[in-house]
C-alpha cells in the first residue's frame, strides 16, 4: 500500500474524513497537510481536533500567528502552522520532537520545514478538483493500513444504510479490538461499531500452535455473533446485530447503554454485582449445545476450556510475571515442576460440573439497564472467547472482580445468592464446586499476573499494572483451599508470595 486517494464532494466531506482520522491516528504520528490557500486544511485539522475531544464546539483558532497550538485531548495534539516559519531549524524551538513523543502533531505548510519532518510521517495532499477535492494519503504501510481501516468502516456504514453518521471514539480493550458509538444522522437512537480485524498469528508454542489457537482465543467476529445469538434466543440481554462484515470484521450493534456495575468513584455497587451472580446461576442451570449456525455457510462449535488452554495461560505466570520480578527467567526445573502441579490440578476437574463460561464476566463487560425488569436489566457484552468448562470459572471472574476491588462481605453475597439459585434449581455438588471455584480463582490469576506484564512490556499498555497487587490478594485467597496447597508451596518456594511473618 502506497497510497490512499479519496475525492471529496465538498466541506462536510472534508470535516468527515477530519472525523475519520482522528479513530485512525495514534501517539507518534506526524499528519503532514499540504496544499493551496483554501484546499480544506483548516477544515479537516478542526474536525479532526473536534471529534478526538468528542466537542463539536471546540474551539480552534489557527495557530498562523502563534505557529502553535496544543491540546490536551484523549490523546494530546499539537497544531503547526508553517507558513509563517523563516527556517526549519526553528521547529526545534517550537517543542515539535517534544509534542510528538508525547502525543499526535498536525502540520500545516510542511513544504516549510519539509527537511525535519520525520520520514516516517503521513502526507495529506488536498487538491482542487472539479466541485471537490481530491486527497491523496501517502506514508509507511503500518500507518496506511490504520487509515486505510478507519475509511473502511465509513464505507461500511454508508452501505448499511448510515451516511453521514458521527463517529466517535467509545473504548478500546486490552486486545486488538476497538469500539465506537455511532450517531446516525436521522437522530436515531445510538449504535456500537465493534471494529475486530482478524488476529494476527503469533510466534509457535506449542504442537504448531500460536497462543490465540492454544488458548481457544476468538480469531475473528464468528464466535461473537454466535455466542450473541445463543444468548438472546435464551432470553439474555445481549446486542442485537444490525449489519456485519464477517471477513472484515466489522459489526454494527445495539447500544446497551453506558451504566455499569460501579458507582462514580469507580466503587461496586451491590445489587448490580449481587444481580449479576444471579444472571451466572440462571446461565449455568441449563445446559448449552456446542455446535451453532451463524449461517448456512458458517457455524461455530463452542470449544472446551480443556487441558491445553487451561495450562498455556498459566503459563503466562513464568512466562512473563515471573522474569519480571526476579529480573532472570524461571528455571526449567521451576517450569516443569509448576507444569506438573497443574497437570495434577487439572485432573480433579474431571468431577466437575461444565458448561458455558462467558470467560471474562467482570465489571467491564457488565451493563447496567435500570429501566428494565429482572435478568434484563444486565446487559452482556465481550463475549468472544467463551467455552464450555467448568461453571465455577465465571462465578470466580465475578466475585473476584479483576479491575476492581471487592470487599469480603459483597463476595460473600454474591457466592450465597449464586448458590442459593443453584440449590433451588434442582441437582448441584456445592461442594466440587467451592473446590473448584477455588481451583479456577488460582488459574485465572495466575494467567493475570503474567497478561498484565506482557501488556505493559509488549504491547505498550503499563496502566494495567495498578491491578497487580489486588490479583495477587485474589490469587492469596484461592490457594487457601486444602486441595491447592501443592501450588501454594511452589509459590512460597518460588518467592511469588511470601508468608505473612515476613511482612
Amino acid at each position: 500500500m502506497s497510497t490512499i486517494e479519496r475525492f471529496l464532494t465538498g466541506e462536510a466531506a472534508t470535516i468527515e474524513l477530519g472525523e475519520d482520522l482522528a479513530l485512525a491516528l495514534k501517539p507518534g504520528d506526524c499528519v503532514a497537510l499540504s496544499g493551496d490557500l483554501g484546499a480544506g486544511k483548516s477544515t479537516l485539522a478542526r474536525a479532526f481536533l473536534r471529534a478526538l475531544a468528542d466537542d463539536d464546539d471546540l474551539e480552534v483558532p489557527s495557530p498562523t500567528f502563534t505557529l502553535v497550538q496544543t491540546y490536551d485531548l484523549r490523546i494530546p495534539v499539537a497544531h503547526f502552522d508553517l507558513y509563517r516559519l523563516a527556517d526549519s531549524s526553528e521547529l526545534d524551538e517550537l517543542g515539535f520532537d517534544e509534542a510528538l513523543s508525547q502525543g499526535i502533531c498536525l502540520v500545516e505548510w510542511p513544504e516549510r520545514a519539509d527537511d525535519a519532518l520525520p520520514a516516517g510521517r503521513i502526507t495529506l495532499t488536498i487538491a482542487h478538483e472539479g466541485d471537490g477535492r481530491r486527497v491523496e494519503i501517502s506514508g509507511p504501510d503500518e500507518k496506511l493500513q490504520r487509515i486505510a481501516r478507519t475509511l473502511a468502516i465509513r464505507d461500511f456504514l454508508d452501505h448499511n444504510g448510515h451516511p453521514n453518521a458521527r463517529r466517535r471514539h467509545l473504548s478500546g480493550d486490552a486486545s486488538i479490538r476497538a469500539y465506537e458509538r455511532i450517531y446516525p444522522a436521522d437522530g436515531s437512537v445510538s449504535r456500537i461499531l465493534m471494529d475486530s480485524p482478524r488476529h494476527k498469528p503469533g510466534p509457535i508454542l506449542q504442537d504448531g500452535k500460536y497462543y490465540q489457537q492454544l488458548a481457544h482465543i476468538a480469531e475473528d467476529v464468528v464466535p461473537f455473533v454466535a455466542i450473541d445469538q445463543l444468548l438472546i434466543a435464551r432470553g439474555f440481554a445481549a446486542p442485537a446485530i444490525y449489519a456485519r462484515d464477517l471477513g472484515q470484521g466489522i459489526l454494527l450493534i445495539e447500544d446497551l447503554g453506558s451504566d455499569g456495575v460501579l458507582d462514580a468513584a469507580g466503587e461496586p455497587i451491590a445489587e448490580r454485582y449481587i444481580e449479576s451472580a444471579r444472571l451466572l446461576a440462571r446461565l449455568h442451570a441449563k445446559q448449552t449445545d456446542k455446535e451453532i449456525i451463524v449461517d448456512p455457510a458458517v457455524s461455530h462449535r463452542i470449544p472446551d476450556f480443556d487441558r491445553t488452554a487451561m495450562k498455556i495461560e498459566t503459563r503466562l505466570l513464568t512466562d512473563w510475571y515471573l522474569p519480571w520480578k526476579r529480573g532472570e527467567p524461571a528455571s526449567d526445573d521451576e517450569k516443569r515442576e509448576y507444569a506438573d502441579i497443574w497437570d495434577g490440578l487439572i485432573d480433579l476437574l474431571q468431577t466437575s460440573e461444565t458448561n458455558l463460561l462467558l470467560r471474562d464476566f467482570h465489571s467491564p463487560n457488565i451493563i447496567w439497564r435500570g429501566d428494565r425488569q429482572g435478568l434484563a436489566r444486565i446487559g452482556l457484552i465481550d463475549f468472544q472467547d467463551a467455552m464450555i468448562g467448568p461453571t465455577a470459572y465465571d462465578v470466580a471472574s465475578l466475585v473476584q472482580d479483576a479491575r476492581v476491588t471487592i470487599a469480603p462481605p459483597l463476595a460473600s453475597h454474591m457466592m450465597e445468592t449464586y448458590l442459593a439459585e443453584r440449590r433451588a434449581s434442582g441437582s448441584f455438588d456445592e461442594e466440587t464446586f467451592l473446590r473448584d471455584w477455588h481451583l479456577m480463582s488460582a488459574q485465572r490469576n495466575c494467567k493475570l499476573v503474567g497478561i498484565w506484564v506482557r501488556l505493559m512490556q509488549r504491547d505498550g499498555k503499563p496502566g494495567y499494572m495498578k491491578h497487580m497487587p489486588r490479583t495477587f490478594a485474589y490469587l492469596q485467597a484461592a490457594l487457601a483451599h486444602e486441595s491447592l496447597k501443592p501450588l501454594y508451596d511452589w509459590c512460597m518456594k518460588t518467592g511469588i508470595l511470601v508468608s505473612e511473618s515476613a511482612n
